[in-house]
């Protein structure tokens, strides 16, 4: 068996797999993120039930928000008792066991290459727009890594000053510590922003999606600037990797009209006859990011 922790800021939740990746159970525990020993123990206690449900010492993949840095430690504002700690190495000294450890966006690029919507595509990028704005990209099933595993941080990309012209955006601060990326533009809390700033006042995405279909000023204007800020961004990737396919993940890729319209907002930033790659949804959603530590976990076995 092969365990999947996907770690967030309130909630971890192990989902439990065959070798063929077939998920046969899965169960939640509340986030610890105060206390670093109790973060520990819980991812301890969570693989000691998979072992004694299925009476076996399973492999251990673990994905979690923010970065691991060269040496190996968290960096993470979701999980503040959990920055500056070496997370794989202490549960593993607590399980006796190895642990593979990757940013929870990067797993979800991975699940997605592995059998997801990007399924006999050789180059895979996965994108998350959600409260965050982050992702990975797979070359022929292998997660780029990068020299400081920052490979895939695209919502730090800095807005580029044209879209900031045209259409008059103020710079806002991210909690990076850079100015103005684009992660506080094209991310959940981002769109939200952008309502605000054309003059909606709407409470949440999904009013906001339902206005924007009834043909609300506030929320096409919203959309309008959105997308072309998005097809900016995946322009860049494009430039950059030229992947096959774009996959996204999180709440924001599921309001219908987003990626319908992208392929035609990422060619308006790029030059004449290059093509947008195809978009898709992801297949299996929030499932992804323990299926992406799963596989990470698999190909630790096989590579050892």
């Amino acid at each position: 068996m092969i365990y999947g922790i996907d770690v967030g800021g309130t909630k971890i939740e192990v989902a439990v797999y065959a070798d063929d990746l077939n998920a046969v159970d899965r169960w939640r525990r509340a986030t610890p993120t105060d206390s670093y020993d109790a973060f520990i123990e819980t991812l301890a206690e969570l693989t000691a039930e998979a072992d004694a449900k299925f009476a076996v010492e399973g492999a251990v993949g673990l994905g979690i928000p923010g970065l691991i840095d060269a040496d190996g430690r968290s960096l993470c504002s979701n999980i503040p008792a959990a920055n500056g700690r070496n997370v794989r190495r202490d549960l593993s000294a607590r399980i006796g066991r190895k642990v593979t450890i990757g940013n929870d966006c990067r797993c979800f690029a991975l699940s997605e290459a592995t059998g997801g919507a990007g399924a006999g595509f050789r180059n895979v990028y996965g994108a998350v727009l959600g409260t965050g704005a982050a992702g990975g990209f797979v070359v022929d099933g292998v997660l780029e890594a990068g020299r400081q595993g920052i490979a895939g941080e695209y919502g730090h990309i800095q807005l580029p000053a044209l879209m900031q012209q045209r259409y008059d955006l103020p710079l806002r601060s991210c909690g990076c510590g850079l100015p103005s990326c684009v992660e506080g533009y094209i991310s959940g809390p981002g769109l939200m922003f952008l309502q605000q700033y054309f003059g909606g006042s709407f409470a949440d995405a999904p009013s906001l999606a339902t206005a924007w279909r009834a043909g609300d000023a506030a929320a096409a204007k919203t959309f309008d600037v959105y997308i072309d800020i998005l097809g900016s961004t995946f322009a860049t990737l494009v430039l950059l990797h030229d992947p096959d396919i774009i996959v996204l993940g999180g709440g924001v890729s599921l309001i219908d009209g987003i990626p319908e319209r992208l392929p035609a907002a990422i060619e308006n930033h790029l030059f004449n006859n290059a093509k947008a790659p195809v978009i898709r949804r992801a297949k299996f959603g929030d499932a992804s990011g323990s299926r992406g530590a799963a596989i990470l976990a698999q190909q630790a076995l096989k590579n050892s």
